[in-house]
C-alpha cells in the first residue's frame, strides 16, 4: 500500500509532469472507483493543471480551482504514459485500470488497481475537505506542527490502545500504514502491541525520533525518483516488513509475524520484545 513517503514523491514527480498541462478528459475504466458526481467529472476538461500535492495518502490535482482527489488503497498506483491510446479504455473486470487521466500534449496517467478487491477511490471536489477521508485526517507526522507534545496528547488520549493500531489509524496520524509502523516501531525498539498512555519521558523522545526519522528518511530517499522505481525503492530499505524469517539487520534475531484476518504485522523479538515471540492467535487456531 503507498504510504506517506511514497505518496510524496508521487505528488513531487507528477507536479514536475503536470504543471501548466491541460487536462482534456477522464476517462473511468472502473465505474465504482469514482466517489463524486457534483461537480460533474466533465467539469475537469479544459482545466489547467496547478499544483499537486499530498493530504496523508490522498494524491490531490488542482486543476483551475478544482481538485481530482485519488486513494490509491491497498494495491493502486499511478503510471505515467508519454502517449496514451487514442481509443477510450473499455470497463473491463480483467484489467487493472480504473483511470486515464489525457493531457493536453497526448500524454497521460493510467490509475491502475491489482487484484479483485477493489477499494481505490477518485473524488472531484471544489477543496480537499469535501473528501470525508481528507476531512478526518489526523496531523501530518513530518509537518512542522507534529511536535512531541501533540505526540504526547495523542498517545495518553488514546489509552490503553496498542501503539501498532495508534500510529496507522489516519483520523489520529495521518500518513503512515502498515509498512511504515512496523518500520518505525522497530526503529524506536517498541512492541507493536505497547499500550500508547504507557510510554515514559524517554520512550516518547524514541519514538517521536522514529516517528520523524523514519518517515523522513524515506521521503529523502524517494524525492527526484519517477512513480516507476518508488515500489523498489520503499521495498529495498524495510527492515522487518515484509521480512518474515529473514534476519534482523540491527541483531540478527529472525523476523516474526503475526497475522491478522486481512493484514500482518513484522517485528524483530529481540529488539521490540525482549526476545519474546508474541502470539499469533491465527496460526495458534490452525495448528490446534
Amino acid at each position: 500500500m503507498p504510504e506517506l513517503p511514497e505518496v510524496e514523491a508521487l505528488a513531487l514527480d507528477l507536479r514536475g509532469r503536470l504543471d501548466g498541462r491541460a487536462i482534456t478528459k477522464v476517462h473511468v475504466a472502473a465505474f465504482s472507483a469514482l466517489k463524486t458526481y457534483d461537480p460533474p467529472l466533465g467539469a475537469l476538461e479544459g482545466t489547467l493543471v496547478d499544483d499537486v500535492t499530498r493530504h496523508g495518502k490522498f494524491l490531490d490535482i488542482d486543476a483551475s480551482g478544482l481538485h481530482l482527489v485519488l486513494h490509491l488503497a491497498r494495491a493502486g498506483w499511478v503510471r505515467w504514459r508519454d502517449e496514451v491510446p487514442a481509443l477510450p479504455p473499455k470497463p473491463s473486470a480483467k484489467s487493472p485500470l480504473a483511470v486515464r487521466i489525457v493531457l493536453d500534449d497526448g500524454s497521460g496517467l493510467d490509475v491502475t488497481e491489482a487484484g479483485t478487491k477493489k477499494s481505490l477511490a477518485m473524488y472531484v471536489v471544489r477543496t480537499p475537505a469535501d473528501v470525508p477521508g481528507i476531512a478526518r485526517l489526523g496531523p501530518d507526522p513530518l509537518a512542522d506542527e507534529f511536535t512531541i507534545e501533540v505526540l504526547s496528547e495523542i498517545l495518553q488520549r488514546e489509552g490503553r490502545k496498542q501503539l501498532k493500531g495508534v500510529l496507522r489509524h489516519q483520523g489520529t496520524i495521518a500518513g503512515i500504514g502498515n509498512a511504515y509502523s512496523d518500520e518505525l516501531l522497530h526503529a524506536a525498539r517498541m512492541s507493536p502491541f505497547k499500550p500508547a498512555n504507557s510510554l515514559d519521558d524517554e520512550e516518547l523522545h524514541t519514538l517521536y525520533a522514529a516517528v520523524r526519522g523514519v518517515l523522513g528518511e524515506a521521503v529523502d530517499r524517494s524525492r527526484g525518483l519517477a512513480a516507476s522505481e518508488l515500489k523498489g525503492e520503499k521495498k529495498s530499505h524495510l527492515a522487518v516488513h515484509g521480512q518474515t524469517g529473514k534476519p534482523c539487520p540491527v541483531c540478527g534475531d529472525t523476523v516474526r509475524e503475526v497475522s491478522f484476518a486481512d493484514s500482518s504485522l513484522q517485528y524483530c523479538p529481540t529488539c521490540q520484545t525482549g526476545g519474546k515471540p508474541l502470539a499469533d492467535r491465527r496460526m495458534s487456531r490452525l495448528l490446534k
